[in-house]
């Protein structure tokens, strides 16, 4: 049985420091800490006794944000997901003895940092795009830790496969990937055109390997997103087939979360908190 994931909600250490609050800043969606953060919750939670089997375990956040969200429609703020995931490894009895987070804006993750400090963490902040800072989050993984690489940029184009590429040579590494597949389903079509370059990073020169047959508008982002999964398992993982659609409140999808990692096991818990939750979810 999946035990339950930690209580989500915790007053602010920091109220004074930035708080996400969407693209617009009117607040993020609901599914952020009810489903995106669940999920990594629940994750967590029930592989702790893999991660007690090593002396360093370590959480890796390039896109990390203020560690504090704010939900459409609430006057109160959550945890974002770096501290909500240390605060789960502690409750879990398998606690990061080192969380690497990153962010573009030295604001965010300077509050992010301090953020998890005051829960204890022993946090190490980074600034810069994340395909940039990336190199020197590797460096400083510990040899042979476990790793979690949890990798949720607000768009497609910022997903860099270059990130996947540089952190798949860390010696035990598990994927959580959030794939904008709402981004996708909206701008592919004009991605076609050789002026437009957004998705160029997400998967280097998909243009070139499109079928000789021509896809339709529809079925164009389902091959753009197979081709992806494809050049992970190249990589050597397996990826798992559970992939949580991640909805808007009107039902339309926004992401999917993603996950892979070398080793059968983690993929197979993976597959349990996916199916069980989206009974639970949808």
């Amino acid at each position: 049985m999946i035990a339950e994931a930690v209580d989500v909600w915790e007053p602010d250490t920091h109220p004074d420091l930035p708080i996400e609050r969407g693209k617009h800043g009117r607040g993020v969606g609901e599914w952020v800490p009810f489903e995106k953060h669940r999920y990594l919750c629940l994750y967590l939670n029930a592989t702790r006794e893999a991660w007690k089997g090593f002396k360093n375990r370590v959480l890796l956040d390039p896109f990390c944000g203020p560690g504090r969200v704010q939900v459409l429609g609430e006057t109160i703020s959550r945890d974002g997901g770096t501290v909500v995931a240390y605060r789960q490894s502690v409750l879990s009895g398998a606690p990061f003895t080192r969380v690497l987070v990153g962010d573009i804006d030295p604001d965010r993750a300077a509050a992010n940092e301090l953020r998890l400090m005051a829960h204890g963490a022993p946090v190490q902040k980074f600034v810069g795009a994340a395909y940039e800072t990336v190199d020197s989050m590797i460096k400083a993984v510990p040899f042979g830790a476990l790793v979690l690489a949890y990798i949720d940029p607000y768009n497609l184009e910022y997903l860099s496969f270059s990130i996947i590429e540089r952190l798949a040579k860390l010696q035990h590494v598990d994927f959580a990937v959030h794939f904008s597949i709402m981004d996708l389903h909206r701008n592919i079509d004009m991605e076609m055109n050789p002026c437009r370059d957004r998705f160029r990073d997400a998967l280097p020169g998909w243009r070139t390997r499109l079928p000789a047959d021509e896809l339709s508008k529809q079925s164009l982002p389902n091959w753009f997103f197979e081709e992806w999964c494809s050049r992970v398992k190249d990589l050597g993982f397996i990826v798992s087939s559970r992939m949580p659609r991640i909805t808007d409140g009107e039902g339309r999808a926004i992401y999917r979360l993603v996950f892979f990692s070398r080793h059968p096991l983690p993929n197979r818990i993976w597959g349990d908190i996916a199916r069980d939750q989206n009974r639970e979810l949808f």
